[in-house]
């Protein structure tokens, strides 16, 4: 992994830094929290600023209708926009970082020129259909059903948390095509329009009040059998290319972020005394180390998801475990350097704060990714 700057790179850092500071000043004020139209409008019109200038799908492949950038572009990219304070995927992220990178990666000519142009434009927006009440952290215990009916698969069952379902056009969902086969053998990836006939969406509210989630109950809906990526009974191992996504590089413009906010809180401590704390200002060190090295593996998983064709490998797993737990010593420290009355009264420090609770949930639990690491990155035997 090669940590210099190339003279090209430092120019297109240059380039970006101009344009941000052209356009972030002419966005519009950002919506309510719980306004999800609006919030999807906001998002979408980020997402076409950067497609007209060129910024969308920087790093995806130029047949994906991206501008096929180096890694190393692709993170001066996220290290400026996010030291910026420029609006990231926001309700567009299953598009960009999870359904639109696994088609790119599976998807047939015809898909990928039907799907992509739009979620780069951020014309449409996409939804995850993954988990479901019954199956927990065993995504493949789902049940949802799909029948093949001619030219259509007739799909029934329901599925939770569905990430920005209320406002998606489109969903990646996964359904059984074969009951009879092992769990592992018998899904399917779909591509299912939102507006179908049969889908029933119920918002949940979550502990910080918001609806970004939400129930999903399918209902004899039918979906085109060319809606399929991949092959039927195949959706395993496409849907393990949509978690190496979801786990090796979506997270990446948040390290920056959370290095942003760990520097805005040795500050802070400096200022209101709390630094006088050997205890805390061990805590920060740490958590220093912590991120920095994160930063450096997620160059390391960047260049990697480049060398193996654009899909990231099993690294991302060992990330999205050290990462989940970083998130939240973050968070823990600070509520000790802005003290429980700041915390009180800062919403977006308390948004921040439960926000960073779930990560040791969402794509995946730490327990499902400490089995990730022990048998596919250490080679340990599986546990009975």
């Amino acid at each position: 992994m090669d940590l210099t700057y190339t003279q090209e790179e430092q120019e297109f850092r240059a380039r970006l830094r101009e344009w941000l500071a052209k356009e972030l000043p002419a966005l519009p004020p950002r919506p309510s929290p719980d306004d999800w139209p609006a919030r999807r409008a906001y998002d979408a019109g980020w997402q076409r600023r950067l497609f007209d200038a060129g910024y969308a799908g920087l790093h995806w492949p130029l047949d994906a209708g991206g501008r096929g950038a180096t890694p190393t572009q692709h993170l001066i990219f996220l290290e400026e926009t996010e030291r910026a304070g420029a609006p990231y995927v926001g309700a567009n992220f299953v598009g960009l970082l999870h359904a639109g990178p696994t088609i790119a990666a599976e998807g047939t000519a015809a898909q990928r020129a039907r799907w992509l142009p739009p979620v780069l434009r951020g014309d449409e927006m996409w939804c995850q259909g993954f988990s479901e009440p019954d199956a927990g952290s065993d995504l493949a215990s789902l049940r949802t059903r799909a029948v093949r009916d001619g030219e259509d698969y007739v799909v029934t069952g329901s599925k939770i948390w569905t990430s920005h379902a209320e406002v998606a056009d489109w969903c990646e969902l996964l359904v059984r095509t074969d009951p009879g086969a092992p769990k592992h053998r018998g899904i399917t990836w779909l591509a299912m329009p939102m507006d179908a006939r049969g889908i029933t969406v119920r918002p949940l509210r979550t502990l910080a009040g918001s609806a970004e989630f939400a129930e999903v109950f399918l209902d004899e809906v039918r979906v085109p059998a060319a809606n399929r990526v991949g092959a039927e009974n195949d959706g395993w191992r496409v849907t393990m290319v949509t978690l190496s996504f979801e786990r090796g590089t979506a997270f990446v413009g948040e390290v920056v972020a959370c290095r942003r906010t760990l520097a805005l809180l040795a500050r802070t401590a400096k200022e209101n005394g709390r630094w006088d704390d050997p205890v805390l200002r061990r805590t920060l060190g740490r958590l220093h180390g912590e991120l920095g090295a994160l930063w450096r593996l997620t160059q390391w998983n960047v260049s990697e998801s480049e060398r193996s064709g654009g899909v990231p490998g099993t690294g991302g797993s060992v990330f999205k475990l050290a990462y989940s737990h970083a998130r939240q010593e973050l968070y823990d420290a600070a509520a000790q350097v802005l003290g429980a009355g700041s915390l009180a009264l800062d919403e977006e420090w308390v948004l921040d704060r439960l926000s960073s609770l779930s990560y040791t949930i969402a794509a995946g639990t730490s327990q499902i990714q400490r089995n990730i690491v022990a048998e596919r990155v250490l080679g340990l035997p599986k546990g009975r």
